[in-house]
C-alpha cells in the first residue's frame, strides 16, 4: 500500500499505463506544465512531447483529433481541464464517438478517456462548477465514471485507459488533496459498487465526492444509534443495481445524495429502480438530496447554499425512519 493523494493516485495509473502500453498517449491543454491541479506533473518530462500533447485552446480540435486517432488504433486520454469547458465537444463526444462502434458495425472502436473534473470548488462560480454526470448516463455507447477516492481513482483510471468503449471519467475538483492508501494491485471492473459502511436501518446511495459527505454521515448517525449503510456506485453506466436493491431489500429504507442539482439527476433513476424492484421492502419514505435548480454562485455564502451536507444527509435518513 502507498499512501497518495486523489491526484497523484490517477497520474500513476496514467504512468503505469503509458509504461505498459505504448499506444496510451495524453491530449489536452497546459499538460506540460502538469495540468490544472498538478495531475500529469512530470509526465512530459518522463514520456516526451510526442505522448504528453500540449494543444491549443480548442476543445473541439482536442476532442476530434483524439477520436481519430483512437480510430487508428491508439488510447488516447483527453484533458478537458474542466467539466464545463467539455461542452465545447459534446457534438464530437456524444454525436462522434459514443456511437462509432454502432455505426461501423464493430469494425472500429473508440478507446479513449475523457476526463472532466466535475463539481464545487472554492468560489468557481457558474460556469466552473457543474456536476453534469447524468446527461453522459443517457447517451448510449459511454461509459460513465465518478471515482470517490484515491484508490478508486488509480484503480477505475487503469481500467479506463483498458476500456475499449469511450470512458466519460468525472474526477471531483474539491478532493485533489485527499489522502489515502493505494494498492496498485487492486483492480476494477465498471458496473461495481463498493459497500463503504455496514448497516441495518437505512440504506444511503451516493457517488463521487458525496459519497464521502454520506459516510462521515453515517458516523453521526451511528452515534445516534442508527445503523446507516453507504453504497458509493462509483460508476453510473453500467451502475450496480444490485448491490443497491440488496442493500434496500435488508433495511427497508433509501436515501439518495448526489452534488448534482437534484431535478432530473441521477438519484431519479436509482430510486425508480428501487420502486420498480424492491418496492415492497420499503418502509419508510423514499428521500432524495441534491442541488437545487439554480445557478451556482461566486460568493461563499450563496455557493454554500448549493452544497449537499452531512446534517442534509442526516436529517433526510431520520425522515426515512419517522424520527
Amino acid at each position: 500500500m502507498e499512501k497518495m493523494t486523489y491526484a497523484q493516485a490517477a497520474r500513476e495509473a496514467v504512468r503505469d499505463a503509458m509504461n505498459a502500453d505504448k499506444s496510451v498517449w495524453c491530449v489536452g491543454e497546459d499538460l506540460g506544465r502538469g495540468g490544472v491541479f498538478g495531475q500529469y506533473i512530470g509526465l512530459q518530462d518522463e514520456f516526451g512531447k510526442e505522448r504528453i500533447v500540449d494543444t491549443p485552446i480548442s476543445e473541439s480540435a482536442i476532442m476530434g483529433g483524439a477520436f481519430g486517432a483512437a480510430m487508428m488504433g491508439t488510447r488516447p486520454i483527453v484533458e478537458m481541464r474542466f467539466s464545463d469547458f467539455a461542452l465545447c465537444a459534446t457534438d464530437e463526444l456524444v454525436n462522434q464517438i459514443a456511437k462509432a462502434r454502432f455505426m461501423f458495425g464493430g469494425q472500429s472502436r473508440a478507446p479513449m478517456v475523457v476526463r472532466k473534473p466535475m463539481g464545487l470548488w472554492r468560489s468557481s462560480a457558474a460556469q466552473h462548477s457543474q456536476s453534469l454526470e447524468s446527461w453522459y448516463v443517457h447517451i448510449p455507447g459511454l461509459v460513465v465514471a465518478c471515482p470517490a477516492t484515491p484508490q478508486d481513482n488509480y484503480s477505475m483510471m487503469k481500467a479506463a485507459i483498458e476500456c475499449d468503449d469511450p470512458v466519460v471519467y468525472l474526477e471531483h475538483k474539491n478532493i485533489w488533496l485527499l489522502e489515502g492508501d493505494v494498492d496498485r494491485d487492486q483492480g476494477y471492473e465498471f458496473g461495481t459498487a463498493v459497500r463503504r459502511c455496514e448497516g441495518q436501518d437505512v440504506t444511503l446511495v451516493s457517488w463521487s465526492d458525496t459519497a464521502n459527505v454520506c459516510e462521515k454521515a453515517a458516523a453521526t448517525l451511528a452515534n445516534q444509534n442508527i445503523s446507516a449503510e453507504v453504497i458509493d456506485l462509483r460508476s453510473l453506466w453500467p451502475w450496480d443495481k444490485n448491490a443497491v436493491l440488496e442493500s434496500v431489500r435488508k433495511t427497508g429504507r433509501l436515501v439518495v445524495a448526489h452534488e448534482s442539482v437534484q431535478v432530473g439527476g441521477f438519484g431519479g433513476e436509482v430510486v425508480a429502480t428501487v420502486a420498480e424492484h424492491a418496492g415492497n421492502a420499503l418502509r419508510g419514505p423514499v428521500r432524495r438530496v441534491g442541488a437545487p435548480r439554480s445557478l451556482v454562485a461566486y460568493a461563499p455564502n450563496l455557493e454554500d447554499q448549493m452544497r449537499v451536507t452531512e446534517a442534509m444527509i442526516v436529517a433526510a435518513a431520520k425522515e426515512t425512519m419517522g424520527l
